[in-house]
């Protein structure tokens, strides 16, 4: 029962980490208290995707005529697309069992409690075994986070998990909060025939990307019949009749709205408590687990990545931070993660696509900008895909060419962003941008586009 390195928690933190750490020559276990694969293969990353390529097969079919094709009686089977969903997760999550044989790795399922020597407590239909190792690394994820106004009941107010497998189709949703799982489950719905309304608290829905991203995504919501609410919070919910009557406190004063049901997509909170780190004086705040840079935590022997730690609650994250902390666990030369090339993604449609500053934060940070941005209402193949809506803006220091950011919203542009990830990785300038030649016709040319733009040599504007 001794291992070099326990893993508690197998979503894409955990399960990565471990793999690496096997690679490594590191002898290895992971403990997972439900599904390999964690919440992101299981009910969050991919059966969402699942859902929203059902979305887009659907919205396809009835514009066919856009595309000089008939397609008649288009139905959308709510509940067959649901179990392609749910398919599509199993079989992700038989995958990393695969690749927990391949990397001769310990599966261990049940509930971890971290104990003083490096030990792990897991319980398991109510027997509790003991294991030890070198190296501790917590990797527990995160879940649905809870308003007090707000309490979900999983039938009629419910979060994420719910969502994805609801028994039938709503006829009217309201969705709370409107980052990346709320405007995602907002686009399906909708897509799907649910008269949708997001209410956001801040002035601009998908509050963290650019303002210009935000505006044209509202703009596009609205074109499908989406009702956006900013500036708003919702106050109660009172659920005794058949439905939702939901109180919401505007600007101009409450209105009360009824749905049938609504979706808290408020955020996340950190799967921390219960662990055992009080007991063994682990440090916390603000909900997560404090690390160093390299995800040690103030107990020697305990690690903690993903989302129970400070870093960007994103999949991608979480699988970096673990790889760099079993890597700098076995002596490797390893470099920190730099937090500010981290990019971000939300599957909607139009997608979004962001990395580095803002506009508006790289101007509060005191750099002069220029800033190029390129429309798809001017890109031949985006007109060609009927997908013109959107645009790429890219952010440059003004004195010293350095690419500081890039917001696209459109078609496929979670495709495209990982070029500008590796441009800024490599410190390359807004000219060998430029002069770096982009394949015609297609979306990702709008990048270099985008670049000549704010140099005032762009062609195609």
């Amino acid at each position: 029962m001794n291992y070099d390195i326990i893993v508690i928690g197998s979503g894409p933190g955990g399960y990565v980490t471990a793999i690496r750490a096997s690679q490594l020559g590191f002898k290895t276990a992971i403990i997972e208290k439900e599904s390999l694969g964690g919440i992101c293969l299981n009910w969050g990353c991919i059966p969402t995707k699942a859902l929203l390529k059902s979305a887009q097969v659907y919205e396809y079919l009835n514009h066919a005529k856009d595309y000089g094709i008939s397609a008649d009686n288009i139905k959308a089977d709510f509940s067959a697309v649901v179990k392609r969903s749910r398919d599509v997760a199993e079989g992700m999550s038989k995958g990393v069992q695969f690749l927990m044989k391949k990397n001769k790795i310990d599966v261990i399922m049940g509930t971890a409690k971290v104990k003083a020597g490096k030990k792990v407590e897991v319980t398991a239909d109510g027997k509790a075994m003991t294991y030890e190792a070198k190296h501790v690394i917590i990797a527990t994820g995160a879940r649905s986070r809870q308003l007090p106004n707000l309490p979900q009941d999983g039938k009629k107010i419910i979060g994420y998990r719910e969502a994805m497998v609801l028994p039938k189709m709503p006829k009217t949703m309201i969705v709370v909060g409107s980052g990346a799982i709320g405007v995602e489950f907002a686009y399906f719905y909708a897509t799907m025939g649910t008269k949708v309304t997001v209410v956001e608290f801040l002035p601009n829905i998908v509050p963290v990307e650019d303002e210009d991203v935000s505006k044209q995504l509202e703009k596009s919501f609205k074109k499908v019949g989406i009702e956006i609410m900013t500036d708003a919070s919702v106050e109660s919910v009172d659920t005794k009749g058949e439905g939702c009557k939901v109180n919401i406190k505007t600007k101009s004063g409450n209105v009360t709205l009824d749905a049938d049901i609504v979706l808290s997509a408020v955020g996340i909170e950190a799967n921390i408590t219960g662990l055992g780190l009080e007991e063994l004086g682990i440090k916390t705040d603000k909900g997560k687990i404090v690390t160093d840079k390299f995800y040690a935590t103030n107990v020697s022997g305990f690690y903690a990545i993903g989302d129970c730690s400070p870093g960007q609650a994103l999949a991608h994250v979480a699988s970096a931070e673990g790889i760099t902390c079993v890597e700098k666990i076995k002596g490797l030369n390893v470099d920190a993660i730099d937090y500010n090339n981290i990019p971000g993604c939300t599957y909607c449609q139009p997608e979004i696509a962001s990395v580095g500053f803002t506009e508006k934060k790289a101007k509060e940070a005191g750099f002069q900008v220029k800033v190029g941005k390129f429309p798809f209402t001017a890109s031949g193949k985006a007109k060609a895909a009927g997908a013109s809506d959107g645009f790429i803006k890219l952010i440059f220091d003004a004195k010293y060419g350095e690419l500081l950011g890039a917001h696209m919203i459109g078609s496929n542009v979670t495709e495209m962003i990982a070029e500008i990830v590796a441009l800024r990785k490599l410190e390359t300038t807004g000219h060998e941008l430029i002069k770096t030649i982009h394949p015609h016709p297609t979306m990702s040319e709008a990048i270099m586009e985008a670049a000549a733009a704010a140099y005032g040599e762009v062609i195609h504007l």
